[in-house]
């Protein structure tokens, strides 16, 4: 009986033994196996559930088995690349539902433009056709009745011209279009770096920022959050998040990633001509505009208040006709104003000053950075600012030659770089 029970005892040791040697050579193959066919997450309970403690590779383990070091990084590297792509997808059909969005605003606010600009003319003519009746007809029931119709209709025109030069119908079309071609800008640009496939975290980040800038510059509420259409200080339009960091100049040179010495005498020569010529140009034509805009919104509702005011002075001496001269005039500011579309013309200046104060940003950060693996690829870099600026090659040469001819002209661009600095920062 003895002998059974300890025949049955060794055999149950052995079973168990045989169990437990098998479920680590279970749990061998599960450390040695490619990560890229199991997540760590389930690796580490597969481990912890056959008493094993997690395996990290060492110097030691990776001499022995170099394929599980490179496994664990590629693994890790096919989740992070994978949830990289996942919010891509999703930050890509945002921006698509952005660039219809802003689209269809757009043609709505011109539909807004178009539309009350006859209405107030229509208005407008009408009131003075009815004082000009009313000035060369006798006294009675029927001259009343023309005098406060037209003075009503002036009224009304002057109330909706105050809106109308407030909000700058032909103006906000114009940042409506823009939005909607840089929202689209973006998603062919999400597009291609899906498309090559070398995306991480930093991709999504920058995206993220870019979206929420084109937000900010660009926002659909009319109310609340418009722009300021006669700011006090006309700035260059700003959609893009500020990325510029003021970093110490290198002394070493520069030769290698399509950068050296020629190329960055190049771009320095370039950013000191778009800085005072092209964006300072803009700029001075977005003044001009807005001053002229400010002269007509402000002109329209004065004439049209004073043409409702003349119309029921009508049969008094020397005022028979303010009504229908005023309402002329009228007619032809609004008409200056609003079919002239003045308020999309300085916003257009506006957002072309904004893309060369994006060229000079550009330009200065990749610059100012020291290490030229972090900078675009510069033989790259000089096509694409050659190409924004509609120029070749050979053209964007001799354009920076005009900035940097003299040792004075290239520490002008330097400080250049530093204002940019002190501007972000």
């Amino acid at each position: 009986m003895a002998t059974l029970q300890a025949a049955s005892f060794c055999s149950s040791s052995s079973s168990s033994s045989s169990r437990k040697i098998k479920a680590t050579l279970n749990a061998s193959k599960i450390q040695s196996s490619d990560h890229l066919s199991f997540p760590r997450v389930i690796f580490d309970e597969l481990n912890r559930r056959n008493g094993l403690q997690t395996f990290q590779p060492t110097s030691t383990h990776t001499e022995m088995n170099p394929n599980i070091g490179s496994a664990n990084i590629r693994n890790g590297e096919a989740i992070s690349s994978s949830k990289a792509m996942q919010e891509l997808y999703t930050i890509m059909g945002i921006v698509a539902d952005r660039t219809e969005m802003h689209k269809n605003i757009g043609a709505q606010r011109d539909n807004w433009n178009r539309l009350l600009l006859n209405s107030v003319n229509g208005m407008t003519l009408t009131g003075a056709t009815m004082a000009g009746l009313a000035s060369v007809s006798g006294a009675g029931a029927p001259i009343l009745a023309l005098k406060l119709s037209a003075s009503v209709l002036f009224l009304a025109a002057t109330g909706i011209l105050l809106v109308m030069n407030k909000i700058q119908p032909s103006q906000l079309a114009e940042e409506q279009r823009n939005a909607s071609r840089l929202f689209k800008q973006l998603h062919e640009e999400i597009k291609i770096t899906l498309a090559l496939q070398n995306f991480t975290a930093n991709d999504v980040k920058d995206v993220t920022e870019k979206v929420l800038a084109l937000d900010k510059a660009y926002p659909l509420p009319l109310l609340g959050a418009m722009l300021d259409k006669f700011p006090a200080n006309v700035e260059p339009a700003v959609w893009w998040p500020h990325h510029l960091k003021s970093q110490p100049e290198s002394g070493r040179r520069v030769e290698r990633n399509g950068w050296n010495e020629n190329l960055e005498k190049e771009m320095r020569g370039v950013l000191g001509v778009l800085k005072r010529k092209d964006g300072a140009e803009y700029v001075k034509l977005s003044k001009v505009v807005l001053k002229v805009n400010k002269v007509l919104a402000v002109c329209g509702p004065l004439f049209t208040g004073l043409a409702a005011v003349g119309s029921l002075c009508v049969g008094l001496p020397f005022c028979g006709s303010w009504a229908a001269v005023f309402g002329a005039m009228a007619t032809v500011v609004n008409s200056m104003e609003h079919g002239g579309q003045v308020g999309m013309v300085f916003e257009m200046y506006r957002d072309s000053a904004g893309f060369f104060s994006l060229m000079e940003e550009s330009i200065a950060s990749n610059l100012m950075e020291r290490e030229a693996d972090k900078r675009e690829n510069g033989e790259l870099f000089e096509l694409k600012t050659a190409l924004l600026l509609g120029r070749s090659l050979s053209e964007l040469r001799d354009l920076a030659n005009c900035r940097s001819t003299t040792s004075s002209n290239l520490s002008s661009t330097s400080r250049d770089e530093e204002e940019f600095a002190s501007k972000l920062f």
